[in-house]
């Protein structure tokens, strides 16, 4: 019986058939240049500790840094971002350790443009890891996060990131009105080629846990939550206005955290604005193929690939991963 009759014209397995004609028809392509490495930083010349809920990641002191930044330069990630582990005795609850330009963030950012200046270093503007209640802002009297007394401080602390040399700010605080703040003081201070990457579309979400152990805020933060400034995660439409006054206050580029549990946002955020945007895979989610593949329940290299190749389907220009240096050294083959 001939069935090519009951068929139509176009038979879509035609163009699966074979490896060199799948590569030549697909439409979205993974490379280095989209991975931003994340890494947790001690202030101490050597050594690493694990973070126990991150497999594969660690706390690293500057020799062990610096070995990561020169593997980035080799494999082609084009940017690392700093998230520094602050000592308990100095936090404070103003933070007011983020805006010592002596501090271990200004230091290690001078330090990494002297010895990779070909690197993009990126740094994190928030209070959590400063602060002695594990909170991203200044509270009042009740515990509530005061918005506008929190701003003056997050802008001074991207100054002293900016005049350090740092080539992106990436304010992840989520308060009202801070990329305005920062980018006029940037303009004000004649720092016109530092860079913001808004958090913009920050969500209040449950996958950020084992971050907060490796940065220690989780037990200064214990019980309380972040709900009142962070985004509720069934709102979409809310992270369209966040975005948009974000990229009107001066933002360069926004981002989407948490990152597949959100690939909705991503796409309505790229489809409307049509700007730079890029998600992190928070450690939530680094953790969870991590746990299922050292279970054997899923292939450990190849639902790596596969989530990262998922967030440029969806519309992103970068992915901030803790699987950016094993990424990349795939893609190199």
């Amino acid at each position: 019986m001939n069935f090519s009759q009951h068929f139509p014209h176009h038979r879509p397995r035609r163009l699966r058939k074979d490896e060199f004609t799948r590569r030549l028809v697909r439409e979205h392509t993974l490379t280095s240049a989209d991975l931003i490495y994340p890494v947790f930083l001690l202030d101490q010349d050597d050594g690493s500790q694990p973070v126990q809920s991150m497999p594969g990641v660690a706390r690293l002191g500057r020799g062990p840094l610096f070995a990561a930044a020169e593997r980035c330069v080799e494999l082609g990630v084009p940017v690392l971002a700093l998230f520094p582990v602050i000592d308990s005795s100095l936090k404070t609850p103003d933070g007011q350790e983020a805006l010592n330009p002596e501090g271990l963030v200004p230091r290690t950012v001078r330090e990494l443009k002297k010895r990779f200046p070909e690197l993009g270093v990126m740094t994190d503007v928030a209070l959590d890891p400063f602060t002695s209640h594990g909170q991203d802002g200044l509270l009042d009297d009740t515990g509530y996060i005061l918005n506008d007394e929190t701003v003056a401080v997050l802008t001074r602390q991207a100054l002293v990131q900016a005049e350090a040399g740092v080539d992106i700010v990436a304010p992840s605080d989520m308060m009202d009105g801070r990329i305005g703040a920062i980018r006029n003081a940037f303009e004000s201070q004649g720092l016109i080629h530092t860079r913001i990457m808004a958090y913009s579309a920050k969500y209040a979400s449950a996958f950020y846990g084992p971050f907060r152990d490796a940065v220690g805020s989780a037990a200064n933060l214990g019980k309380s939550n972040k709900k009142v400034y962070q985004m509720d995660p069934a709102n979409s439409d809310e992270a369209l206005r966040e975005v948009a006054m974000d990229i009107a206050e001066g933002a360069d580029m926004v981002m989407v955290k948490p990152g597949m549990p959100y690939l909705d946002i991503v796409r309505r955020v790229k489809d409307e604005f049509k700007v730079p945007t890029f998600a992190y895979q928070v450690s939530g989610e680094y953790a969870m193929i991590k746990a299922a593949a050292q279970n054997g329940w899923l292939d450990h290299d190849a639902t790596m690939m596969e989530a990262l190749l998922a967030f440029k389907r969806a519309g992103a220009d970068g992915v901030l991963t803790y699987f950016a240096l094993d990424a990349a050294e795939k893609l190199r083959g």
